[in-house]
């Protein structure tokens, strides 16, 4: 099995077994969902009406949804530490290495260099464009949280020097990486996906790039401009803004080159893979072990020394000394990230996907609408987007029997399309978006889960489309 698919398969094969060893419900299914929803529903109040800290919550509704259900006092936070590890794990070394070349952006002065180009070549009116067009680039290859610390620094400074709302830059932002995130492969839902239908992984990325860039098109400069009324959020001044003329900065061209290192990577081992499947040779290694995302990001952080901060007049005890300070911002967003992970994990382990599953398994549905609200139902149940996308394929296949292989693809977008459906609290990224952009609960879920929605349904109708054309 070629490098990268490798790769993705051990994550898929992980959540999997994870989900195997699961601990068997323990409540019957009316006691089971009404717990899951107190459980949600006390996130919600300990945050925006408490003002206890999003870690504290997640911890203590995880614990109350546990014993809820029977879980014996003495397990019942297994499921959260369990979560809250394989979370950390996949998610914390990759924030903490983008915080370090967002941090060296700003530092050098780079970031500065990059918004400067974008306002000369740009009005503020196709600013969500081209932001959504250039997170659109980046996530082709690149996981969702990834392209998230590492587009935020931009995105927020973006909007403090022309002063918008974070949100009307943000939002196009997250809609350019999560629709690449959730319709084309090597990302890991979509994958999985193929590999579990056996479909045509080119023909799923013929379609899914194309109804991707549209979506991201509808959401970036259309539908974000009304979401971000309903958080008026400003980036604070930063006196880092302020350059001093003499100071030396890092060339433009530098400056892209460092923040599409680690696409570039991935991007080209991607392409490797599709294109030589069966070859083996030392340099098809090589670029395999430099599109892990972790090792391209390791990559690039040491580039960025040498093309961000030397070239800004920085000394090497300077650059040191940025890396060490990118790390104390960051504590706090991934403690909550991985409370989300615990607070999704308990839910997986309690048999809320199964029941949600069952539920929607009773409706006699075509097999893309099926594959869409069973992936829709178990992401708004679990917050994870692969393991929704395992689960609902796991109960449509049998729907795929005889399809040819253009509606086995399309199937595959639709259960993608399904498993991006209402980021909310069970969500780690929606944590992401709330911390990083300076909102209340409230706020992310007026934009970033409607607007997850939004595209969702939208991606669904371009889906049912091409459908009936082809």
């Amino acid at each position: 099995m070629p490098i990268l698919r490798r790769m993705m398969m051990s994550n898929i094969e992980t959540l999997a077994a994870g989900a195997a060893k699961a601990a068997p419900v323990v409540a019957s299914t009316p006691r089971l969902i009404t717990w899951a929803l107190i459980a949600i529903a006390l996130i919600v109040l300990l945050i925006a009406w408490a003002k206890v800290h999003p870690f504290i919550a997640l911890l203590v509704s995880s614990l109350t949804l546990a014993i809820g259900v029977g879980v014996p006092a003495t397990k019942s936070m297994e499921s959260f530490t369990s979560g809250f590890g394989s979370t950390m794990g996949g998610v914390g070394a990759l924030v903490a290495l983008g915080a370090i070349v967002g941090n060296l952006l700003l530092e050098s002065g780079g970031a500065n260099t990059l918004v400067d180009r974008l306002l000369q070549v740009s009005n503020k009116k196709l600013l969500p464009l081209l932001v959504a067009l250039i997170a659109a680039i980046i996530g082709i290859p690149m996981f969702f949280e990834i392209g998230v610390v590492l587009l935020v620094p931009l995105a927020l400074l973006i909007a403090r020097r022309s002063k918008l709302p974070v949100m009307l830059i943000g939002l196009p932002m997250l809609f350019g990486l999560g629709e690449m995130h959730a319709l084309v492969p090597p990302h890991p839902g979509p994958l999985a996906v193929v590999d579990a239908l056996h479909a045509d992984l080119g023909l799923t990325m013929m379609f899914g790039l194309p109804i991707a860039l549209l979506l991201i098109l509808v959401m970036g400069p259309v539908v974000s401009p009304i979401l971000a009324r309903f958080a008026p959020v400003y980036a604070p001044e930063d006196d880092s803004d302020e350059q001093n003329p003499n100071r030396p900065k890092p060339k433009g061209f530098m400056v892209i080159v460092t923040i599409l290192l680690p696409v570039i990577l991935m991007l080209l081992n991607t392409v490797c893979e599709i294109a030589l499947p069966n070859r083996h040779t030392p340099l098809l290694s090589i670029i395999g072990f430099l599109g892990t995302p972790l090792v391209a990001l390791l990559v690039t952080v040491i580039a960025a020394f040498f093309t961000l901060g030397l070239p800004g007049g920085m000394s090497w005890k300077r650059i040191m000394d940025v890396v060490g300070g990118s790390f104390a911002p960051i504590a706090g967003v991934l403690l909550i990230v991985g409370a989300g992970g615990g607070f999704k994990q308990t839910l997986v382990d309690i048999g809320a996907g199964g029941v949600v599953a069952k539920l929607a398994g009773a409706l006699s549905l075509s097999a893309f609408l099926m594959g869409w609200i069973v992936a829709a139902l178990i992401r708004m149940a679990t917050g994870s987007a692969t393991v929704a996308a395992l689960t609902a394929v796991g109960l449509v296949s049998q729907l795929a029997v005889g399809l040819d292989p253009v509606h086995l693809s399309l199937l595959v977008l639709a259960i993608g399309l399904g498993s991006g459906f209402l980021s909310h609290v069970n969500d780690a990224g929606f944590w992401l978006v709330k911390e990083y952009f300076g909102l209340t609960v409230g706020q992310t879920f007026k934009t970033w889960s409607l607007g997850s929605c939004i595209a969702s349904v939208l991606g669904l109708a371009m889906v049912a489309c091409c459908w009936v054309i082809f």
